[in-house]
């Protein structure tokens, strides 16, 4: 009985559940996903695994692309740690702050910008929560708006290039980093319209969200008002344009893109006043950390991945899903659902090694475009920052909020904004050059 299941062609699904059941029972997701390819392995390879696995090992270790991680990490740790994000609030507020909501409109520009200039989600959520919760508070802002602004603005991180997400999933999915940054420019930027779109239409409707700043704490002279605009928006805007501006331009790569970034942001942090040799250290350690959790998980990912295409899982699931009689865009409808289901209860990254190597060769033979997909199940990612009961947005805004605000609030402060992340799907279904007119642009104009 059990030879005929070690034997049958499906045998290799059963690396789902075990992999779901073993992150259940507690286990790290990386020793669960390198665990699951070890028992499944000896099974399907025997002796051969163990090499099989030390290549898969290696092939992570000697991808190029991926150099560009531990880079944007530390480039956003410099950047928590440099003081830009207080200036650059400041300014946004000057301008937003007269508009009813104008706090939690310039709040979301201000995660737009940061989330260019780092590509770090939880430096981003963290650093703008700090300086944002106090002041809203005090004005009587709805809590439900600012937590649900400020988890939603934060995660922005995950599609707004340069992301670090996007640097994982490229190789996942076999497609160019390159291309995926410019892809996600746009797409990111819909969806911070959308949230400024909301909250003005909330604050209209209900000017008790999000009541407009007195004249006298936004009554700056204008040529102070641009001074200050000026000099809190053009170090972020050179170093986005350090990282995106070389990368669309095909001036770099994106890991030395990543590397001009990380300079950019020494220097900025220096003519700051705020580098010091505590500083750096707490950077470099911040970056040894981040990087090696999100290197670990992403060799576990490859070795699960190796192990189930090599088993023939990859032709399994499309039999499986082609026995569905399912039209094309019901298949890839399921695949975003399945997407979204997972991250209610699995990490980003364990979404995307999961998933994405199986399902993009599939979008790809059912004739979509695979930059195109790509784009909508990065956007799905983000959703899962804030659908609990992971909803890691949430986890990182918990522990800077103070004792007034409620879980309950940061729960209902996020459904509007999942809503409008679906919306944003939608949007780029129906209209995919939002996604794929920069790319195409970019590539010729490079030629």
């Amino acid at each position: 009985m059990i030879d005929a299941i070690i034997g049958s062609d499906y045998f290799v699904l059963l690396m789902f559940p075990g992999v779901l059941l073993s992150i259940f029972l507690g286990f790290p997701v990386a020793f669960s996903l390198m665990g699951m390819s070890l028992i499944f392995g000896i099974f399907g390879f025997g002796d051969a695994v163990g090499a099989m696995l030390v290549r898969r090992v290696w092939d992570i270790a000697n991808n190029y692309v991926l150099a560009a991680v531990p880079l944007f990490v530390f480039m956003g740790s410099m950047l928590e740690a440099s003081g830009i994000a207080s200036r650059l609030f400041e300014s946004m507020i000057q301008w937003t702050g007269r508009l009813r909501g104008g706090m939690a409109i310039g709040t979301v520009i201000m995660c737009t910008i940061f989330a260019a200039a780092t590509g770090i989600i939880g430096a981003s959520e963290v650093v703008i929560g700090l300086l944002a919760i106090p002041p809203m508070l005090a004005r009587k802002y709805n809590k439900g708006l600012i937590c649900g602004t400020i988890c939603a603005g934060g995660s922005l991180g995950t599609i707004i290039p340069p992301s670090v997400v996007i640097v994982v999933y490229g190789p996942a999915a076999g497609l160019s980093v390159g291309r995926l940054l410019m892809a996600a420019v746009f797409p990111g930027l819909v969806l911070s319209a959308l949230y400024i779109s909301y909250i003005i239409v909330r604050c209209l409707l209900r000017p008790q969200d999000g009541p407009g700043l007195p004249p006298e704490e936004f009554g700056m002279p204008l040529i102070d008002k641009l001074k200050l605009t000026v000099t809190s928006l053009l170090p972020p805007l050179f170093l986005i344009f350090s990282v995106m501006g070389t990368i669309l331009l095909g001036w770099a790569a994106p890991t030395e893109a990543a590397a001009l970034g990380a300079f950019g942001a020494v220097i900025l942090t220096t003519l700051y006043g705020k580098m010091s040799l505590q500083t750096f250290k707490n950077a470099c350690i911040n970056t040894l950390r981040i990087s090696a959790m999100i290197m670990l998980v992403l060799t576990g990912g490859t070795m699960y991945t190796g192990v189930f295409l090599g088993m023939g899982g990859g032709e399994v699931t499309e039999q499986l899903l082609m026995a569905l009689n399912l039209s094309p865009w019901t298949m890839l409808l399921l695949f975003l659902f399945v997407a979204f289901v997972s991250g209610f209860l699995l990490d980003w990254i364990s979404v995307l090694l999961i998933f994405v190597p199986i399902f993009v060769p599939i979008v790809i033979k059912l004739g979509f475009d695979p930059i195109w997909f790509s784009i909508l199940f990065l956007v799905v990612i983000q959703t899962s920052y804030l659908t609990p009961p992971m909803a890691p947005a949430i986890f990182y805004l918990k522990g800077i909020v103070p004792p007034e605000i409620k879980v309950s609030d940061m729960f209902s402060g996020v459904v509007p904004y999942i809503l409008l992340q679906l919306i944003g799907i939608g949007v780029i279904i129906m209209f995919p050059k939002i996604a794929l007119w920069l790319p195409e642009i970019m590539i010729g104009f490079n030629k």
